[in-house]
C-alpha cells in the first residue's frame, strides 16, 4: 500500500466515522492522537487495532507480544494504518512495554488466561482497557479486575460488540422495546460450530522466534506441540475456558442486555467429551446449561459436531415471548409473531466494505462484525472523554462471563446447582465449589489482590 493510498484509505474511512456518532464523531477526527499500545498481537488483538485506527486519529506506540514473528507482522500492518507512517516499538514483555511507554489506552487481546493480569498492569500503569471477552479465566480474576478498574477510575470496555452491533440495536428496539414478543419466559442459546481443535501432534522443540515461558505465563506449563496460537490454546482448559467461555458469553451477555437482567440467581450445567475423543483436547464437546433469573430461563447448548438445529442460526439466541420469538445471531436477526396475521420482520446484518475498502482485503477480518466493532471503539472513545461507563462496561462483562465460569464449576460438580453471591464472593452454601472459584498460578506469577 503506497502512501497515497494509504492517507486516502485513513482520510475516507475517519471521515465515515465522524458521521456515526455525528458533532461527536466530527470531534473525533481533530483531536490529537491518543497514544495507543496493543498486548498480544494475534487475530482478534490486531483486529481490534486496526477497527480503532479507522474510528479516531491514534499513535500506535507499542506492540508486546511473546513471538516475535507475531509482532513484526503486526508491525507491518500497523506501519501502513496510522497516518505517521512510524513503527511502533516492540517488547516480549508487557511489563518492560508499560514501564518504558505511557498510553491512553491499550488493548488487550491475549488468550484468556492472561487477560487479568495484562488488563490490570495497564491500568495501573494509567491507561484506560479495551479488553477482549471472556474478561477472566476464572470468577475471582474477574473480581479483581473490576476492582481495580472503579479504584483506579478506568474505563474499561469489554469486547461483547454484539450490543453495538446495527441489526441487533434495532430488534432490540423495535421488538422488545416494542413490546411485539408480550411476556418473555425463555431464551434458548447455541453454538454448532465445528470449531473444537482436537488434533494428536507430537511433542517438539519450541522454535526460537517464541517464548513460550512467557507466553504460558500463570497457566500450567504444558508440553509444546505446536504454535498455540489461535485455534489451539482454545481446545485446553489451562487456558480458557472452553466454548462456553468463548461462545456462551456472547449470547449471554446480549440476552442480559436485550431484556434488562442482571446476575442469575442459580447456575447448572451438565456436559463433557461424548463423541470427540481421539484427540488431546480436554475442553467439553458437548454442554448444556441453565442460567436462571427472576421469571426468565437462559438455556445454553453447544455441540462441535453434527448439524444444527437451525442451519439459519448454528451461533444465536431465540428470545421467547408469549407474542412471538426473535431469532437473532451476529449475521441476521428476525421477528417471528405468534399470531400468522401479523408481519414478520428482518433485520439484516451492516457491512460496511464500501466506507471501509481496507477491510476488504484483511486477511481473517470477519467482515460482518467489523461495523459492530468500530461502533464498540466510539462508544469507548466517548466513555472515555466523559469518565463514563461504556456500554460493554467490566462490571457487565464480569457477570457474563463469570456465570459462563460458574457454569463449568458446576459441570465439574456433576451438575448441581450454584448460587453466587457477588457481595461475599461465595457459592451460597457450598464451600467446595467457592474453592473453585480461584485457580492455582503457576510461580513465579501471583494472583492479584483484592
Amino acid at each position: 500500500m503506497n502512501i497515497n493510498r494509504r492517507s486516502f484509505l485513513q482520510s475516507t474511512s475517519t471521515a465515515f466515522a465522524a458521521s456515526i456518532l455525528g458533532a461527536y464523531g466530527q470531534d473525533l477526527v481533530n483531536r490529537k492522537p491518543r497514544r495507543v499500545g496493543l498486548i498480544g498481537a494475534g487475530w482478534y488483538g490486531k483486529s481490534d487495532l486496526w477497527r480503532l485506527a479507522q474510528v479516531a486519529p491514534i499513535d500506535i506506540v507499542a506492540i508486546s507480544d511473546p513471538d516475535k514473528n507475531m509482532l513484526a507482522g503486526a508491525v507491518e500492518i500497523a506501519k501502513q494504518r496510522q497516518k505517521s507512517g512510524a513503527a511502533p516499538r516492540t517488547f516480549g514483555d508487557y511489563r518492560e512495554m508499560l514501564k518504558q511507554e505511557k498510553f491512553d489506552i491499550v488493548i488487550v487481546g491475549s488468550p484468556d488466561h492472561w487477560h487479568c493480569l495484562h488488563a490490570i498492569a495497564a491500568m495501573e500503569a494509567g491507561a484506560d482497557v479495551y479488553c477482549q471477552k471472556p474478561i477472566s479465566v476464572d470468577v475471582m480474576e474477574g473480581e479483581a479486575m473490576l476492582a481495580s478498574a472503579r479504584k483506579l477510575k478506568r474505563v474499561v470496555q469489554i469486547g461483547t460488540q454484539r450490543k453495538s452491533t446495527p441489526h441487533l440495536i434495532d430488534a432490540k428496539k423495535q421488538v422488545i422495546e416494542g413490546g411485539l414478543l408480550g411476556k418473555v419466559g425463555h431464551v434458548d442459546m447455541c453454538c454448532y460450530y465445528h470449531m473444537r481443535a482436537n488434533g494428536n501432534p507430537p511433542v517438539e522443540p519450541v522454535p526460537d522466534f517464541l517464548d513460550y515461558e512467557m507466553w504460558t505465563g500463570p497457566a500450567p506449563l504444558r508440553p509444546y506441540d505446536g504454535i498455540p496460537h489461535r485455534r489451539w490454546w482454545r481446545t485446553f482448559t489451562e487456558y480458557g475456558n472452553g466454548i462456553m467461555g468463548d461462545m456462551c458469553v456472547h449470547m449471554y451477555d446480549t440476552a442480559r442486555w436485550m431484556l434488562g437482567l442482571g446476575w442469575p440467581r442459580s447456575i447448572s450445567s451438565n456436559g463433557g467429551i461424548f463423541v470427540q475423543r481421539d484427540g488431546k483436547s480436554n475442553i467439553p464437546d458437548t454442554q448444556t446449561a441453565t442460567f436462571e433469573h427472576e421469571g426468565v430461563t437462559c438455556s445454553w447448548t453447544h455441540r462441535s459436531w453434527g448439524l444444527p438445529t437451525d442451519p439459519d442460526y448454528p451461533w444465536a439466541l431465540f428470545i421467547h415471548g408469549e407474542k412471538g420469538t426473535l431469532k437473532a445471531s451476529t449475521m441476521r436477526a428476525e421477528f417471528v409473531p405468534f399470531d400468522k396475521k401479523a408481519q414478520p420482520i428482518r433485520f439484516d446484518c451492516l457491512f460496511e466494505k464500501e466506507q471501509y475498502p481496507e477491510d476488504v482485503g484483511e486477511k481473517d477480518i470477519e467482515l460482518n462484525a467489523a461495523p459492530a466493532t468500530r461502533r464498540h471503539m466510539l462508544d469507548f472513545l466517548a466513555a472515555i472523554d466523559q469518565r463514563s461507563k461504556p456500554v460493554a462496561d467490566i462490571e457487565q462483562g464480569h457477570i457474563s462471563t463469570a456465570a459462563c465460569l460458574l457454569a463449568n464449576v458446576s459441570m465439574k460438580l456433576g451438575g448441581r446447582a450454584l448460587s453466587y453471591d457477588p457481595g461475599k464472593r461465595i457459592i451460597t452454601g457450598d464451600a467446595a465449589a467457592t474453592e473453585l472459584l480461584a485457580r492455582a498460578y503457576r510461580a513465579p506469577w501471583a494472583r492479584p489482590s483484592l
